[in-house]
């Protein structure tokens, strides 16, 4: 336990307490109070030392994020919690549904009744935007929380990702489908 300091006894000047007697015109001689006095004496305040010393301030205690020597917050693995997961999925529900509508319209554009390709080419399509938002949700771990020492709570740049993904498939399959792109090329020939 460390030392308590030692305080000292201290007396503070105060002005006189009549409104009409004479004001000293230069201090008198200060003599160390009486200790078998009164504890008050008139035109004097006593200053007691303070008794229990209290501690104002909580003690230190390390947690390990910016103190220098002291050992890094161990990391945590990467997360597959459905509740981070789910939050930004909005972006890849739109981007299925908009990849789905155009590959429909490619599918029955395309001629032949059977739908054993198309159907082949949507499930890779999927297949291939869930590695992509696999492969986001594996390097957002890499960078951002192991490099940086950021922690994720969502998912939705590695939604954005895979949304840019199926947003590209969907406009491909759209240029592949000679009637939209011939509707395409009459609009922009009609507004240029």
């Amino acid at each position: 336990m460390p030392e308590q300091p030692q305080w000292s006894e201290r007396t503070l000047d105060m002005p006189p307490q009549d409104p009409w007697a004479d004001q000293p015109t230069a201090p008198g001689p200060v003599t160390p109070p009486d200790p078998d006095a009164a504890p008050f004496s008139r035109g004097r305040a006593q200053v007691n030392p303070q008794i229990h010393h209290t501690q104002r301030y909580a003690e230190h205690e390390p947690t390990g994020i910016g103190w220098p020597g002291a050992d890094a917050p161990p990391h945590r693995g990467m997360t597959w919690r459905w509740s981070e997961l789910r939050r930004g999925s909005e972006w890849t529900t739109a981007a299925v549904l908009f990849a789905f509508v155009c590959w429909g319209v490619w599918s029955l554009s395309s001629g032949g009744g059977v739908l054993g390709t198309p159907l082949i080419v949507f499930a890779v399509t999927l297949a291939v935007a869930v590695g992509v938002f696999c492969l986001a949700r594996v390097v957002g771990y890499y960078v951002l929380e192991r490099s940086f020492g950021r922690q994720r709570r969502t998912a939705r740049g590695s939604h954005l990702i895979t949304a840019l993904f199926l947003a590209g498939v969907g406009v491909a399959d759209l240029q592949q489908t000679q009637w939209v792109m011939d509707a395409f090329h009459w609009v922009s020939g009609q507004v240029n």
